[in-house]
């Protein structure tokens, strides 16, 4: 089962907050199995574009200054994150969202 894991460490005067997740070959295996096999859901207009892990998640909203709430709220971000070709590995229906 994937699992975060956050290791804390001062540096000088500053806090450094380092978090990794495990399982993410384990997860981009099982993406690349669904997207092989067409599991990508019932219907053509209600496809399963991709299962992004968590802690990526995490990274693009970090990197871009934005909270969970608005990633969520915003479709915009989801379609980057889904788009991105750097992960590709996680997605499972082809296509751009």
């Amino acid at each position: 089962m994937p699992e975060i894991i956050e290791r804390w460490k001062e540096e000088g005067d500053n806090l450094v907050v380092q978090r990794q997740q495990t399982g993410l070959a384990e997860h981009a295996d099982y993406c690349r199995a669904r997207a092989n096999e067409g599991l990508h859901g019932p219907a053509a207009d209600f496809k399963l574009k991709a299962s992004i892990p968590a802690i990526v998640v995490e990274h693009y909203c970090t990197t871009n200054g934005i909270t969970l709430r608005e990633f969520l709220k915003n479709k915009e971000h989801i379609r980057r994150i889904v788009n991105d070709p750097a992960l590709a590995d996680f997605r499972i229906a082809p296509g751009r969202m």
